[in-house]
């Protein structure tokens, strides 16, 4: 089955105009309701207003009442998963359940410079969140995390309370590194986001995912038990948005994360509920 999300942005947008996007997304039977985790506007001016993915997250809880939510993706560097693991269970409590935990091996060469942020090389922050995600699953399941890694240890470490979402939340991973990054989807992920950048041909998407078929393979995963998902931005006419979103689905990816565009967000997103229905026929 084919789930249909809607990815927002938190910039160059007020809160006023952010919760009608929730109530959007939520009213028009979304799937899930997504934000991002960056310091600065994504895009080629990088300045003006953004809020933080994870306070709008615990927000979002609160605004809606079925649809799910979660950030694509969490940058693993911007904080230690012990912090995100406690973050995540708070907001899934919030939302009674309904979060999906996105993350990443993290990095942003404007905002880590800005701020002093550490960046570790590809190969360094592929490694750490590896361990991210083993730690993310221990203090989620266990009463006491003992944790002794390359570069996160844990001694006697408790998190509670655990999350709502038994044994833990959905955890979405956001890589097309060929070598490394997806190993680590195929050990982890219960979702592979497709990290090419928007708008990257999709046969390039399906090799990539045949990629990712011969890291389970070699770890021993039925390739089936993944789901791929793709986040791409929305064209304005409804007959491309179809022909676009139906490509991606022969492709073979069956969660799609529509990124509303144009000068107003809010209409855009209005648009994209309107589509909705017919969007659920392509899936």
């Amino acid at each position: 089955m084919t789930t249909i999300g809607l990815k927002p942005p938190q910039q160059h947008l007020g809160i006023t105009a952010l919760r009608r996007t929730w109530a959007i997304a939520d009213d028009a039977g979304f799937d899930g309701c997504w934000v991002f985790d960056h310091l600065a506007p994504m895009g080629r001016d990088r300045t003006g207003d953004v809020f933080d993915g994870w306070s709008l997250l615990a927000a979002m809880a609160e605004a809606t009442q079925r649809v799910r939510i979660g950030c694509l993706v969490s940058g693993n560097t911007n904080r230690h998963p012990g912090t995100l693991a406690k973050i995540a269970a708070t907001v899934d409590h919030l939302s009674g359940g309904r979060l999906d935990v996105g993350l990443g091996a993290g990095g942003d060469p404007l905002t880590d410079a800005m701020m002093g942020t550490p960046a570790p090389p590809a190969r360094e922050r592929v490694e750490r969140l590896a361990e991210a995600c083993e730690i993310l699953g221990l203090l989620w399941t266990r009463p006491v995390t003992e944790h002794r890694g390359r570069h996160y240890t844990l001694s006697g470490a408790i998190s509670d309370p655990k999350p709502v979402q038994q044994p833990k939340p959905p955890l979405w991973l956001g890589s097309s590194g060929e070598k490394r990054g997806l190993r680590v989807v195929a050990e982890h992920a219960d979702v592979w986001l497709n990290a090419a950048l928007p708008g990257t041909e999709i046969a390039e998407l399906q090799r990539l995912s045949r990629v990712l078929d011969t890291h389970c393979a070699a770890v021993g995963r039925d390739p089936a038990t993944l789901r791929r998902a793709v986040q791409f931005r929305l064209p304005s006419e409804p007959d491309s948005a179809l022909r676009l979103a139906r490509s991606y689905v022969e492709a073979g990816f069956t969660e799609l994360v529509l990124m509303p565009a144009g000068p107003d967000v809010v209409e855009a997103v209005e648009a994209a509920a309107k589509l909705l229905p017919r969007l659920r026929d392509v899936g």
